[in-house]
């Protein structure tokens, strides 16, 4: 038990502030994970389901929401704020039915940002899968289309309110008779993926403000990047909304409700990090402050933190191919996966996202080394180098018996779906699901003649 507790301390296993704390290594120093009573044997899953393969955990999502909830609660009720706290699952970071359906049974609200995700909550609304309490809010933007469906399904019962992020939608939405919610813009720079200079949705305050009164005004919304590395930015982009939302509450009086957006962030790299806590503690407490200091009621709070909530609920599992030398480097090797980083796990590629690596098996080998990993299509960009470092991994010729190599890399269950591609035309990976001791196909990898219609053949 001793050496367990030693190999999961070094491969970073069973800790909660690294989202790590259902994972662990088992007596035979394997990847395990533990579900309550049950457990999950992930090398006994790859034997069986074969790699590359992507293994989603539903009742991590559970846990992870309902910690979200009982955590702003908490703090809502002992600083005594006045106002109520309302999640909202952005869709566009996992549409998987596996991955909402949980978060709506344990009732969580919706955004979605176009009109096929939209239409997908229609879907789940004309059977039932839903309760009429469930909010929706709708960003992105809005096509006639996109608009229609909207009034759809606000005359059906549905509560759901549109976000206006320029002046064409707010013409659009002038006549709309149900509650509507509005976009800012701040200048403010924080550290995180997507923070862009220059951002074309969101109202300018001062153009807000010339508005005047904004008919069923309900929402101030705004959004100021994702994955923000600093909890000091988080809250200092909510310190501004609170300043606007005052001002924008005395023109309106129906307006209630201030979203935060996404970009908490996920701790990918294992290292020391800012927790929910702290953070929804600064968050309730700046937002109080404003409003007292001003007399204005505080507003409900609506977040919409989708990385944070699904990122540690998947893993993906590739088969190490071989090993190819490296010249001019100090990383002397590289480990040729079975799957693709540009395909299945793009962040890799296109924010540089650095991952959480460990051996599904072997986790006790001796020999390690430092290695770069490439994946299989005949691009050179799909790699994984760790921003330049290094992954470190069992040597291949000491797996004690065993002739392979398989690798976790973990939090890989926000945007890498929705994102995923067929360069090269490879297969995406088969996609399993594990709750209360099942596994269920939720995809089975696709056959060539699969991937091959795809693109008319």
């Amino acid at each position: 038990m001793i050496k367990q507790k030693k190999l999961e301390k070094f491969w970073k296993l069973g800790f909660e502030e690294f989202n790590t704390q259902y994972f662990g290594v088992s007596k035979d120093n394997e990847l395990i994970v533990r579900e309550g009573n049950y457990q999950y044997n992930i090398a006994d899953i790859v034997v069986k389901f074969g790699t590359p393969l992507e293994i989603a955990f539903p009742f991590i999502i559970e846990k992870r929401y309902l910690d979200l909830v009982q955590t702003f609660n908490f703090h809502i009720k002992d600083q005594e704020y006045k106002g109520r706290f309302f999640y909202h699952y952005p869709m566009k970071v996992n549409q998987n039915k596996e991955f909402v359906l949980p978060l709506i049974s344990e009732g969580a609200n919706l955004e979605t940002s176009s009109y096929n995700e939209l239409w997908l909550v229609r879907k789940l609304w004309e059977q039932n899968q839903f309760h009429s309490r469930i909010r929706v809010i709708c960003n992105g933007p809005k096509t006639e289309k996109y608009l229609g469906l909207i009034q759809e399904l606000k005359e059906k019962g549905l509560t759901i309110i549109p976000i206006i992020e320029d002046m064409n939608e707010y013409e659009s939405l002038k006549n709309y008779r149900g509650e509507v919610g509005i976009r800012t813009k701040m200048e403010i720079k924080i550290k995180s993926h997507w923070n862009k200079k220059n951002d074309r949705y969101g109202l300018a305050p001062e153009e807000i403000y010339d508005l005047g009164r904004i008919r069923n005004l309900k929402v101030l919304h705004y959004h100021v990047g994702s994955q923000t590395t600093d909890q000091k930015g988080i809250v200092e982009a909510v310190e501004k909304a609170a300043e606007i939302y005052v001002r924008l509450k005395k023109e309106n009086p129906t307006l209630d409700t201030l979203d935060i957006g996404g970009g908490m962030a996920v701790p990918y790299e294992k290292k020391k990090h800012y927790n929910a806590n702290s953070v929804v503690k600064k968050i309730i407490s700046t937002i109080k402050k404003v409003c007292d200091e001003k007399e204005i009621p505080h507003p409900n709070i609506v977040a919409e933190w989708g990385r944070y909530i699904m990122a540690p609920t998947q893993i993906t599992i590739f088969k190490v191919l071989c090993e190819k030398p490296i010249y001019n480097s100090v990383v002397k090797k590289w480990y040729i996966i079975d799957g693709s980083f540009m395909n299945d796990l793009i962040d890799t590629w296109t924010v540089h996202q650095k991952w959480h690596i460990a051996p599904v098996t072997n986790m006790d080998a001796e020999k390690l080394t430092k290695v770069w990993l490439a994946g299989s299509s005949c691009d050179s960009d799909d790699r994984y180098t760790a921003g330049g470092a290094s992954i470190t991994l069992p040597k291949l010729e000491d797996l004690n018996g065993n002739g392979y190599l398989n690798i976790a890399l973990f939090d890989s269950g926000a945007y890498q779906d929705p994102l995923a591609s067929h360069h090269c035309l490879l297969s995406s990976p088969v996609k399993i699901i594990a709750q209360n001791g099942v596994l269920t196909v939720a995809r089975r990898r696709e056959s060539s003649e699969e991937v091959g219609r795809l693109f008319g053949w």
